[in-house]
């Protein structure tokens, strides 16, 4: 892998102009697209007779194509989704074992092979060929899966890493919009429209096995790893691995509740347009495209509010929209007009239209806001030999989720619940789950809420970030100027950080609750309470032999005139029990701040100004064994230059 991008160049957009990003982009976004352009064409083509053994084509009474409409549309989707639940494991194991360009290039070679017999299919007008074909077409799907995620960390850096995320979330999901809206083009094109689609989907296929050629080779990540056959037992096997993890297994059960609630939504549109909104299917296409588009533009929103790196402080954010979005469509209706069926256009000027389409479209964002940086998080702490069956134990979870969504709506509709109450319900369900998992998990909300408070009151510039070791124990030692410092500090280091702070500091209201919560280190001189002090010893230590990051900042004191005051020698006791590399850093431009103590105590007035610009740097690791406190304090202060 090339030399890391330095800051000004690591724009999401700059991947889409690398070799390293874009071929498999639009490979995986030729993918999406096949899928649901064969998919819906179908559904059309059998729908209005032009397919044999569909019902316009028999003699089944009018009264009928409605149910049979339904049963045959859910039908499609229950092949194309079984595989998910036969195969993932087994996909995992082959993205892990095997060189994965190459592996990605028989499976688009396979879509080929797919996408011809679905030509036959679509030539002799054959249904049952086609429905065969749908599920081979899922399994297919499912062995692309594991690797398109697991390929993302071997191709980008660290610092790409939430954007190529949120390109491939965004591809996915305009590929399915796009599919989705040209197999009803395409169907409906007339006496030919079979065999029109028939090329158009031979043709797709082809362009993106050309795309795959153009991949770069990723290694395999565990090429010893024996195969297990046997569908059942490798899905319990990975399911228990992955729960080995909390956190990843929390992010993949979020991943997994985002397309229960999006999915039920969804399955709702058509009915909802149709009997609650008053709309046509122009309506319906319409409200389809503002949550696609929402999940794209969400998507790509995360690695600008993240500034590069995975945040996961913005999954409250996304899952706060999810919810408040979701209850809104349930207060949005548009006013009736005496049961005139609406085009989009007359849809949109009607009182409340525009407010519908827009909730769609924020619960899109919402989406995109709640799942990336959940995928980046999941991507990052999986172990490289292990992360396409972690993907894959996501598949397989994802189904799940929307098989028991379509169940849970089913049931709630024969109760007697009307769409908008199922749709507030969803809303509801989510906030309840939310707190849940964040309970669980509190790291999600201690991120958000020191994400809110850091980029409320400053801009932040970071340099030399990739001093920081990405895995293993490392000490940071920093100056000390105010009392958000480990909060911007442990908002710009992508790792975990476990700081020690001054007891008094560790219980400040809401603060104290972040550094609790993000399992800092309370410490006391020795003279004030011996037992803090030791118990901090061998808490620093613990989590150094867990391979975490500890903050220090050795001054013992904030600064009381923007000088950095003499390093203490606690740092070299820490080094004597345990020898890790330390990692000098400079905090810039926080000195003058309300939470400095520029004129008197800090937090005695409110800011003068918002959004202030400060520096984040890091320099050079150096060894434990030379991690004298006089030295790093002769680095930390080079690092800290003229602004205190």
């Amino acid at each position: 892998m090339s030399a890391a991008p330095a800051a000004e160049d690591r724009s999401q957009w700059q991947l889409l102009r690398t070799r390293r990003f874009l071929p498999f982009f639009l490979t995986q976004f030729a993918g999406a697209f096949n899928d649901n352009l064969l998919r819906n064409s179908l559904i059309v083509l059998a729908t209005f007779g032009g397919l044999a053994g569909s019902h316009a084509a028999g003699n089944h009474a009018a009264g009928s194509h409605s149910a049979d409409d339904s049963l045959l549309a859910n039908a499609a989707a229950a092949l194309f989704i079984l595989p998910y639940f036969l195969f993932s494991a087994f996909a995992g194991q082959l993205a892990d074992k095997f060189e994965k360009s190459q592996l990605i290039r028989s499976i688009k070679l396979a879509e080929i092979v797919i996408m011809l017999f679905a030509a036959w299919g679509f030539w002799i007008a054959s249904l049952p060929a086609l429905l065969a074909l749908l599920f081979v077409l899922g399994l297919q799907a499912t062995l692309f899966g594991p690797v398109k995620y697991a390929l993302l960390p071997q191709h980008l850096h660290p610092a790409e890493l939430v954007g190529g995320n949120a390109w491939i979330d965004t591809g996915t999901f305009l590929a399915i919009l796009l599919g989705t809206l040209a197999g009803g083009i395409l169907a409906a094109a007339g006496a030919d429209a079979r065999h029109i689609v028939s090329i158009v989907l031979v043709i797709i296929a082809v362009l993106g096995w050309l795309a795959s050629r153009a991949i770069p080779t990723a290694a395999a990540s565990d090429p010893t790893l024996l195969l297990n056959f046997n569908p059942f037992s490798e899905t319990w096997r990975l399911i228990r691995f992955a729960s080995g993890n909390r956190t990843i297994f929390l992010s993949l059960l979020g991943i997994s509740w985002f397309w229960f609630v999006g999915s039920l939504l969804l399955a709702q549109l058509p009915a909802w347009t149709r009997l609650v909104l008053g709309g046509d299917v122009g309506v319906y296409e319409l409200l389809v495209a503002c949550f696609s588009i929402g999940i794209g533009v969400g998507s790509l929103l995360c690695e600008r509010l993240s500034g590069h790196k995975v945040e996961i402080g913005l999954v409250p954010f996304g899952s706060i929209g999810l919810t408040a979005f979701a209850i809104d469509l349930y207060f949005a209706r548009p006013a009736s007009l005496g049961g005139a069926i609406l085009h989009w256009q007359q849809f949109l000027a009607a009182a409340g239209g525009w407010r519908i389409a827009i909730d769609c479209a924020l619960f899109g964002i919402s989406g995109g806001l709640f799942t990336v940086p959940l995928y980046a998080l999941i991507l990052q702490r999986s172990a490289a030999t292990h992360r396409a069956r972690i993907i894959a134990c996501n598949n397989i979870l994802n189904s799940a989720f929307m098989v028991a969504s379509a169940l849970i709506a089913i049931a709630c509709l024969r109760l007697g619940l009307t769409i908008p109450q199922l749709i507030l319900l969803a809303g509801i369900l989510n906030a309840v789950v939310a707190i849940y998992i964040y309970s669980l998990v509190p790291e999600f909300l201690m991120r958000f809420l020191s994400w809110i408070l850091v980029n409320l009151l400053y801009r932040i510039r970071e340099r030399g970030l990739e001093n920081i070791p990405d895995e293993g124990p490392a000490i940071i030692v920093c100056n000390h100027v105010s009392f958000m410092d480990a909060l911007v500090l442990g908002g710009s280091i992508r790792r975990p950080v476990r700081f020690v702070m001054d007891h008094a500091i560790f219980r400040i209201p809401v603060l104290g609750f972040i550094f609790r919560t993000a399992r800092a280190i309370p410490i006391a001189p020795a003279n004030e309470d011996a037992s803090v002090l030791t118990e901090a010893y061998d808490r620093i230590d613990a989590e150094l032999a867990d391979g975490e990051i500890v903050g220090i900042f050795p001054e013992g004191k904030l600064t009381a005139d923007g000088s950095i005051n003499e390093f203490r020698k606690g740092v070299e006791k820490i080094l004597a029990r345990r020898s890790v590399p330390v990692v000098p850093m400079a905090l810039r431009g926080l000195w003058g701040s309300v939470f400095s103590r520029k004129d008197g105590k800090a937090m005695q007035r409110l800011p003068r100004r918002f959004r202030s610009r400060i520096e984040v740097v890091a320099g050079p690791s150096i060894a434990g064994a030379d991690a004298q406190a006089s030295l790093l304090q002769q680095r930390v202060s080079a690092l800290r230059g003229d602004l205190p």
